[in-house]
């Protein structure tokens, strides 16, 4: 637009800045590198630049990037070479196609303007800058020149730039690559089509419901959270976000969706190990604190099922960015044999008023009043453990223990792999009667009345595994698990009903998995 062409400020190949407009009238020209039209009119440039550059500013505008030194050493430029490899200025210029020329005199009026390489636009250029500077002709060899020759396309006309360029000049913070689709698809059959559905449907993520997203989180929308395994995607917030609106889930559970996928992404936790392994490994999460109240998490009646919009949805959110940033696609690198439930989503919250018992999140090391998110990497489960009969605290205990024989397989016995107990209140109030009835003191009971001889969890005619084979002689006994740090205890569940509930671990340890614990970032 005349008188009003947007204002610039870019960096020349030295790092040295040139600003428009200025007080001198100015050529300036938009390329790049791979234009084969650009490369027939960089040679007419720097000559008008020779020509003319003591009174006017020729300014070649590139979006090369890392090959506009290349471009300024092949023509030899002398001419200041131009940083545009945002292509924002170009955006903002309204180029459509490069080379893109524009004559503009001192008052920053175009004088002339037109594309690509017609031999007398150009020749009729140079005639207008001899007029206005009074200075002779520039000598070029018009005569080896092209007649006519169309440029190319900007680059910032590829739809995954301009689609970030068109949100920051919105006032968007968005810069993922919006998908068009035409008006006659259906938009839940395109998204199943695109390998973005763990199977169900998905809310469509439109820029609108992803900017109600991201005001859950003061972070920034381009801020990293992790690199996500197994293809390395880069999980920014605004990708959480996307994610998060397909899952379902509301603005305010953003911040504990983010605090997940940071939890997982470690290495202590190997998300690519638990997804990709044939046993059918899954994240497990439970969140502490007052976000759970905050977001009104399920703890109580049905917290390990459905129901529960939060606990539903914060779950396959986090399913989702793993699939749909990191790669892990079931038949693709995620290869569980028979798969497992959890795979969709498996989250509930402790309740924490109801337990007699130091909350998770606090026996790791945080306060009470932080907000928590731990994740485990978890292969079956929940399976129930049934006890309505008992009514001494060793022998809720010691039943909750027999519930635990068969991770893995009765037969394997001191295992170095987790467990996550969700103690129901009627089990807790059992235990409670004569007293305190610790965690450690469960812990100690589950070990003592899993124990038994290590020659009965030999190998033989009837069962193929085990932890030992048959051996005739004195044998030690040995415990479920290698030792009381593998037992993970947490309270839920309704006031009614003698049903807790265990989760089995995967492997362990450096080799598989180890648990781990975020604070969720509330700003």
């Amino acid at each position: 637009m005349s008188n009003g062409q947007p204002k610039f400020s870019l960096n020349d190949l030295a790092g040295n800045p040139h600003d428009f407009p200025t007080d001198k009238a100015s050529l300036i020209c938009f390329v790049k590198e791979d234009c084969e039209t650009c490369n027939t009119a960089a040679p007419v440039l720097e000559a008008l630049h020779k020509t003319y550059g003591s009174k006017v500013n020729v300014l070649l505008i590139s979006q090369s990037g890392d090959a506009n030194n290349a471009f300024a050493q092949r023509h030899h430029l002398s001419m200041p070479v131009l940083d545009d490899q945002s292509c924002k200025t170009a955006f903002e210029w309204g180029i459509e196609s490069v080379p893109s020329v524009f004559w503009i005199d001192e008052k920053g009026a175009i004088t002339s303007q037109f594309e690509g390489f017609i031999r007398v636009d150009w020749e009729t250029l140079a005639a207008d800058m001899k007029t206005q500077t009074a200075l002779p002709l520039a000598q070029i060899d018009w005569a080896s020149l092209p007649k006519w020759r169309p440029g190319c396309g900007s680059k910032h006309l590829d739809p995954e730039v301009y689609d970030k360029l068109r949100a920051e000049a919105d006032g968007s913070p968005i810069r993922a690559r919006r998908i068009d689709i035409a008006s006659s698809d259906d938009v839940m059959e395109f998204m199943f089509d695109q390998g973005f559905s763990d199977g169900l449907p998905l809310v469509p993520p439109t820029p609108e419901r992803v900017m109600r997203m991201l005001g859950g989180t003061h972070r920034d929308p381009q801020d990293v959270v992790a690199t996500v395994p197994p293809n390395m995607g880069v999980a920014t917030v605004e990708k959480i976000a996307i994610n998060a609106v397909m899952a379902g889930c509301k603005p305010e559970y953003l911040p504990v969706v983010i605090a997940a996928v940071e939890a997982v992404c470690t290495d202590e936790f190997n998300i690519h190990g638990v997804t990709a392994t044939t046993m059918g490994a899954a994240p497990v999460m439970v969140i502490n604190g007052p976000i759970r109240e905050k977001i009104g998490m399920n703890m109580k009646l049905g917290a390990l099922g459905a129901g529960n919009r939060a606990n539903a949805t914060i779950g396959r959110a986090l399913r989702l960015v793993v699939r749909n940033v990191g790669g892990a696609s079931a038949g693709g690198v995620e290869r569980s044999t028979l798969g497992n439930p959890m795979k969709f989503t498996m989250c509930f919250a402790e309740w924490e008023e109801r337990s007699p018992w130091p909350a998770l999140h606090v026996e790791r090391g945080f306060k009470p009043e932080d907000s928590v998110v731990t994740v485990f990497a978890m292969t079956g489960g929940p399976v129930h453990i049934v006890d309505q009969k008992s009514r001494e605290p060793d022998q809720i205990a010691g039943s909750l223990g027999y519930g635990l024989e068969g991770v893995f397989l009765p037969q394997m016995r001191s295992l170095p792999v987790d467990a996550l107990l969700v103690v129901c209140p009627e089990h807790i109030d059992t235990m409670m009667r004569e007293g305190d009835y610790s965690k450690d003191r469960l812990r100690r009971r589950i070990q003592e009345v899993t124990k038994q001889p290590l020659s009965e969890a030999h190998v033989d005619n009837t069962l193929g595994t085990g932890t030992a084979t048959q051996s005739n002689g004195d044998t030690p006994t040995v415990s479920k698990f290698a030792s009381t740090d593998y037992i993970h205890i947490v309270v839920a569940g309704s006031e009614a009903g003698k049903f807790s509930s265990a989760f089995h671990g995967w492997v362990t340890g450096a080799a598989g998995s180890v648990s781990v614990s975020k604070k969720i970032d509330l700003g």
